[in-house]
């Protein structure tokens, strides 16, 4: 198991691939590569047996990736848990640190990390922390994308992206705060939030990485 596949598995686990199917165009946009250099992966995890493919549809996990791939997220957005909370830092600038530390951590230390952390639930985009068996009780939460105007919504999670991340602390947009959505522009253009009587915009791009529950 290479990183680059580890990259693989644990984006289409974020991208929810454990309950339903995710499409090459979503894995090249978060990842940012080429359609066919996510085709050639495709096809080895598929030979793996860590995904299932349909035709049209996308791929999912299968149990021996979603095990592997909640082993590889626990010790990501354990890591970032530290980094943010221990060595303060800024949330979107710990996904890349976290990146390498999670390859190089063995099973002992990440159990020691989460007793230190005194057994943090999510990482500072929001993310469920999988526990040492592979459970990892998150809520499928849809993108912002798809509800409607003037509905009221909380953020609960992000897409674990360097760019992503940049583009939401420049717009002062965190993980728990409230918005209602005020407008959607048309051909996937931007849609305009308001919180606190102040309106923002975000790009669809970003909208479609910004998973929200309605309330």
């Amino acid at each position: 198991m290479t990183p680059n596949k580890e990259d693989y598995l644990k984006i289409i686990f974020e991208l929810g691939g454990t309950e339903h199917k995710v499409t090459n165009k979503q894995i090249m946009n978060s990842l940012q590569i080429s359609a066919p250099s996510v085709s050639e992966m495709m096809t080895k995890l598929l030979k793996d047996d860590y995904i299932v493919h349909v035709p049209y549809k996308g791929v999912q996990l299968t149990e021996k990736g979603e095990n592997k791939a909640s082993i590889l997220v626990r010790k990501h957005r354990l890591w970032e848990v530290f980094l943010v909370k221990k060595l303060e830092f800024p949330w979107n600038e710990v996904h890349e640190e976290a990146e390498v530390l999670e390859h190089v951590t063995s099973r002992e230390l990440a159990n020691k990390l989460d007793k230190f952390l005194d057994y943090p639930k999510t990482c500072p985009h929001g993310g469920v922390i999988p526990s040492d068996h592979g459970q990892f009780p998150e809520k499928n939460n849809l993108s912002l994308v798809h509800f409607g105007k003037l509905k009221e919504i909380r953020i609960k999670r992000v897409l674990d992206d360097k760019e992503l991340l940049d583009y939401l602390s420049s717009l002062e947009i965190k993980v728990g705060q409230v918005y209602t959505v005020k407008e959607y522009g048309i051909y996937e253009g931007p849609i305009t939030l308001e919180h606190d009587r102040k309106e923002k915009q975000i790009s669809y791009k970003a909208a479609s990485n910004i998973f929200v529950e309605e309330i």
